[in-house]
């Protein structure tokens, strides 16, 4: 869309919806005063490009709104620099942390004993199906021991304990023989790095060049069911975001097992939930289609033939929230899991959250040297605990 103007150059806006996800740079008409324009420049992350209105992420965080009607210019410019991550992740203590994390992850029941939370999901995770320790019990611990084991008896389940490592429990459960497994680590990182994460066909460029989207009425959310502009990779399609958890994402979910009826329910739950799909060439995931307890996944969905890379988000206020990012063995080392997190946060940021964590095992090596080169920092550890034999 070339346009003249009185300084002569010849402009030209050179960018479309499809680059939602790269750096760009813009400029834009502001005003115009006795016949003279004034025009602004804005580089940054292009967030969004919504129902005729872009909005630009700046290097600092300042999310800028733009009518499409006055871009008179715009093209797509190499990723800044990457850069260490400045302190903008907020103090909190291991115990509300996981509090904030238990709401990302709801059971189908839950009963209080004390502060703790007792939590059942007809055996869907241990996440689900587990106390959470935190804060006093209002019991002696041997009794509340002994009304873990009975109320988790009475559901058939297995009575587990998440305990993070600070507890001034684990006296009392080594001397009850209740043995650690699953020790698992929660990482924590700024947000705003992780929403100009390169897309899938930059694999290898630098993990987190800075950027974000604004929280506010400028960073709205989508209503339900919509589908975001994504980022793509080379011969598959876009990295989905949306409200609904269809069949095909939950067949990728490798957790799932036997137990959909109860995975749904439990990862659709929270306060802000996303879920994000790449899938291949022919197999790409119905928007808005909603998951069928059992579904299998489609013929040839093996080998990355209709296989999907999946993640999910869930936004807490200035807390989000990132799990289930899967990806194929056929399909990896094409920067799908780094594209599934930027859009991701990309959602998150413009929902208001500041901060980003996630729960990684602690000999889940591969995914922890992804995290590290994304920013994440070890915030707190926790294991499960159950009755020994």
């Amino acid at each position: 869309m070339p346009a003249e103007f009185s300084a002569g150059a010849r402009l030209e806006v050179r960018i479309t919806p499809a680059d939602v996800g790269k750096r760009v740079s813009v400029r834009r008409l502001t005003s115009v005063a006795d016949g003279y324009p004034t025009f602004a420049d804005t580089i940054g992350v292009l967030a969004s490009w919504d129902a005729g209105v872009l909005r630009v992420t700046r290097r600092t965080g300042e999310t800028v709104t733009i009518e499409e009607s006055t871009l008179v210019a715009g093209k797509t410019v190499p990723a800044a620099p990457a850069r260490r991550p400045g302190p903008s992740v907020p103090a909190v203590a291991a115990e509300e942390l996981e509090e904030i994390a238990a709401r990302a992850w709801p059971p189908l029941e839950s009963e209080r004993l004390g502060d703790w939370t007792l939590r059942a999901a007809g055996g869907f995770t241990r996440r689900a199906n587990s106390v959470l320790v935190a804060g006093d019990p209002g019991v002696p611990a041997a009794e509340a021991l002994r009304r873990v084991v009975a109320w988790y008896g009475e559901r058939g389940l297995t009575p587990w304990l998440q305990v993070p490592d600070s507890s001034p429990y684990g006296p009392d459960l080594d001397a009850a023989g209740w043995t650690r497994e699953a020790e698992t680590v929660v990482r924590v990182a700024p947000l705003a790095p992780l929403t100009s994460l390169p897309d899938a066909g930059e694999a290898g460029a630098a993990a987190a060049a800075a950027g974000a989207s604004e929280a506010g009425a400028s960073g709205a959310a989508p209503a339900s069911g919509a589908v975001r502009p994504g980022i793509r990779s080379p011969g598959l399609g876009p990295v989905r975001v949306a409200r609904e958890i269809d069949a095909r994402w939950l067949a990728a979910y490798h957790l799932t097992g036997g137990l959909a009826e109860a995975a749904v329910q439990v990862v659709t739950g929270g306060a802000s939930v996303w879920f994000a799909s790449v899938a291949a060439p022919g197999a790409e995931a119905t928007p808005g289609a909603e998951a069928t307890p059992g579904a299998e996944a489609a013929p040839g969905a093996e080998a990355g033939a209709g296989a999907v890379a999946i993640g999910r988000a869930v936004v807490d206020g200035r807390w989000a929230l990132f799990g289930a990012v899967e990806v194929p063995a056929a399909l990896r080392r094409r920067g799908l899991a780094t594209a599934i997190m930027g859009a991701l946060a990309r959602q998150a940021y413009a929902e208001g959250a500041t901060a980003a964590y996630l729960q990684v095992e602690a000999d889940n090596t591969a995914a922890r040297a992804l995290y590290d080169r994304l920013g994440f920092t070890d915030h707190h550890t926790y294991c499960y605990r159950r009755p020994g034999a």
